[in-house]
């Protein structure tokens, strides 16, 4: 049972009597639970119980809440206490609030925080002037930094002193010259096992894994969990430390990016906030939008159907067999959809990979064909009207749509990406509409082959 159900009654109603005394109650539980138990509350409640904390007690809490609790309870507390909280955040927690707050109410609490606390401020700007999907705007800019020349206590002493003020795991420090240049880091590990008076330059790293402010999120995801990274610099073009970029921030991404995906490959808009929190005109233009788009797709399929009217008429029991047949072309396109979505993803597959892909596609759908073939070749025998030459059709059938669905699934996330485009906007709804159409046609032009016999005296020409 969650520990916010438990203290959440008993938390509303100390509230209520004496809101004092939420303090001492609150002292021996997590950060993490508390939030939880904050997002229980009704927003005027939470609103009013971190008003009256301490900003350096209501700071943690705050800043792990969900992005539109932040805003839902910010919009009812007075901006001087925003300010005092936002004061006592984290650098990228603070540029994360004000960057999804209305904008009129941004600048009203951005200018309480300049009184607060200028620095704060000025870092507010420094990390919002970057795409809210960049690295630039992912990063802290709490960091530890030393002149390159000092020795190892010095640096110790140097971490000592952030830590009093910043709530955070230091992993290294980092030696920068006049002007913020990066010119080397050294981990916490190597500083303990150094004697204190070493020189500092003696342990530290130059060989640097950093990214640019530009780079966008994924790629700065993909790039440390290459490297085995829990932190990663952020660096421009001369070589400046801008900020740094800790593993916490990227298991959000990471969370972030793949429920984005999952729902665009069941063609659902990307939801902004939680289900149940997801208003319901909300859910219908996010989910019914793209249900016209593939509605208006499948018009294709029955205006195909209506076009090749007479040779469904001509082959007694061939519309029976439809379902089935588009089925197959539609489950093997979406398996490959899936498959090269997730592996540009994780960055195992590169546009410059596409004819191997394809290639290895059409084998599969191939061999994957053939397998169906031979049962649905089986399935069509089964019954006694059914002539060999229309099991043949359905079989060779089945191979040609099985191959389509696994080549268009495959090269169309590909084609997508090329053009600047989500692959995962190919969701394979979408491609499964598509095939339909394709394998109605092939249907047809097989069967105009091999049943030419039969169709010849029933198709007018």
């Amino acid at each position: 049972m969650r520990l916010a159900s438990l203290l959440g009654p008993e938390l509303k109603q100390i509230l209520k009597e004496d809101p004092d005394q939420v303090r001492e109650l609150l002292e021996e539980i997590h950060p993490e639970d508390l939030a939880d138990i904050v997002g229980e509350l009704e927003p005027d409640e939470a609103a009013e119980l971190l008003a009256r904390m301490p900003a350096e007690d209501a700071a943690p809490i705050f800043e792990r809440l969900e992005d539109d609790e932040q805003g839902e309870i910010a919009e009812l507390m007075p901006p001087e206490s925003v300010a005092q909280i936002a004061s006592e955040m984290a650098p990228d927690d603070r540029a994360d609030l004000f960057s999804f707050l209305p904008e009129a109410m941004g600048e009203e609490i951005l200018e309480k925080l300049e009184d607060v606390d200028p620095v704060a401020a000025e870092e507010v700007r420094e990390i919002e002037k970057w795409p809210e999907t960049s690295a630039g705007h992912l990063m802290t800019t709490a960091y530890v930094h030393v002149a390159p020349d000092v020795t190892v206590a010095s640096a110790v002493e140097a971490v000592r002193a952030h830590l009093e003020n910043h709530d955070e795991n230091i992993y290294n420090v980092y030696a920068i010259e006049p002007g913020d240049k990066l010119v080397g880091l050294a981990s916490i590990r190597d500083m303990l096992l150094a004697k204190p008076y070493q020189p500092l330059g003696d342990i530290l790293r130059t060989n640097i894994i950093s990214v640019p402010p530009e780079l966008d999120q994924e790629e700065v995801a993909r790039r440390m969990a290459k490297y085995d990274l829990n932190v990663m610099p952020v660096v421009d073009e001369k070589s400046t430390i801008l900020g740094v970029i800790t593993i916490d921030d990227i298991v959000d991404v990471l969370t972030q990016e793949q429920t984005e995906d999952v729902q665009k490959l069941g063609a659902v808009e990307p939801l902004d906030v939680p289900y149940f929190k997801t208003t319901f005109l909300t859910f219908i233009k996010k989910r019914g939008v793209w249900l016209f788009i593939l509605f208006f797709g499948e018009f294709f399929t029955q205006t195909a159907l209506r076009h090749y009217d007479p040779v469904f008429e001509a082959i007694k029991g061939a519309a029976y067999y439809v379902p089935l047949l588009i089925s197959a072309g539609g489950n093997s396109g979406s398996q490959s959809s899936t498959l090269i979505i997730r592996g540009m993803a994780v960055g195992e597959i590169k546009l410059g990979d596409w004819w191997r892909i394809l290639i290895r596609e059409a084998a599969m759908g191939l061999v994957l064909g053939i397998g169906l073939a031979i049962v649905g070749f089986a399935r069509v025998l089964m019954y006694p009207e059914q002539h060999a030459d229309f099991a043949l059709t359905v079989a060779i059938t089945l191979i040609g749509i099985v191959m389509t669905g696994c080549t268009v699934g495959a090269m169309l996330p590909i084609v997508l990406k090329r053009v600047g485009m989500d692959p995962a906007t190919s969701s394979t709804p979408f491609i499964a509409s598509l095939v339909d159409v394709l394998g109605i046609v092939i249907f047809v032009h097989v069967a105009k082959i091999v049943m030419h016999a039969v169709l010849a005296g029933a198709v007018p020409h």
